[in-house]
């Protein structure tokens, strides 16, 4: 079967001989326009020969002109509605509409988002994301709702353009913020977003960020896929999520392993993975992005050995 074959059955809940297998980090070209980007992101994607591709994004989420800090309830306040098509984020319009002409009939690409508050953290609120949360929770809470709504046309317009789905990566571990601030700051822009977008998408897919994660509390998110760090020490195992969602997960490859280990061990560790991930419902990836110093062969062998459980 042909790259978006396999991925459609694997959506539909059908059997499959082998996983899609795909593998992906930041290639920290974002000084550089979105016909660059594409044509790495293209050339990666064909090196490498993977079944679906995820695109990465990063063009930041363009703030308030002349802001260089959000760290007041009056900065907070100046977050609005832009358009998105006049944003920073066009040269990721102009790298998805080059990527779709070259993978169009081939194979699925999705693209990838930061939720609202990553969004904001990111180059907005900083190092003051903590403070405003506690002193400053409503007009916070104000700002994300925004933040969500341009995150939406951004979305909506990616998906125009071909994306088969959003990755949306959300923080939802201990380590990164507490359960409480989670459900208030985190969870409800993001549910706003994905319900939004669940009927444009295939691929959708709800990224859970960190190690030791809230994944009870993401369980109800509406996408079509789940992608999680399921090999770190804390899990969740993929059949544990597998149990619980009525739609994919994607996983099984620790990202921390790719760039620090032999190809022997890789090999072993796919089929471990391809074990766990069983023959329905599962995209073979990394848990999170895996370093950009990989070596290609170690790259290629975890590809490979996928490739040569099923039917290539």
């Amino acid at each position: 079967m042909n790259k978006i074959e396999r991925v459609d059955r694997v959506l539909s809940g059908d059997e499959v001989d082998r996983p899609p297998v795909t593998l992906w980090y930041h290639f920290g070209v974002q000084h550089a326009g979105g016909e660059q980007f594409a044509r790495i992101t293209t050339e990666y994607f064909n090196y490498y020969d993977f079944d679906y591709l995820k695109v990465m994004n990063d063009y930041f989420y363009q703030p308030p002109e002349g802001l260089d800090a959000v760290k007041t309830k009056d900065d907070l306040m100046r977050i609005a509605h832009f358009d998105v098509e006049q944003s920073d984020w066009q040269q990721q319009f102009k790298a998805l509409s080059i990527i779709n002409e070259e993978l169009k009939d081939k194979a699925y690409f999705i693209d990838t988002v930061f939720d609202p508050w990553q969004s904001m953290r990111r180059n907005m609120a900083g190092e003051n994301i903590d403070a405003l949360m506690v002193d400053q929770p409503d007009a916070l809470l104000a700002a994300l709702d925004i933040v969500a709504d341009n995150l939406i046309e951004y979305c909506k317009r990616s998906l125009s353009i071909g994306s088969a789905g959003i990755f949306m990566s959300l923080p939802a571990a201990c380590e990164l913020i507490s359960r409480e601030n989670f459900l208030r700051f985190v969870k409800p822009p993001v549910m706003k977003v994905f319900e939004v977008i669940a009927a444009h998408g295939k691929m959708n897919t709800a990224h859970i960020h960190g190690e030791d994660l809230y994944f009870d509390d993401v369980l109800d998110f509406p996408v079509d896929i789940f992608s999680w760090w399921d090999r770190s020490s804390k899990g969740p195992s993929l059949k544990w999520v597998k149990d619980r969602v009525k739609g994919c997960v994607m996983g099984g490859i620790n990202q921390k392993m790719v760039a620090r280990t032999t190809r022997e061990f890789l090999r072993n560790h796919v089929r471990e993975a391809i074990e766990l991930g069983g023959k329905t419902r599962f995209f073979l990836a990394n848990g999170c992005s895996s370093d950009t110093w990989g070596y290609p062969p170690s790259m290629l062998a975890i590809v490979d050995e996928a490739k040569a459980a099923g039917g290539r």
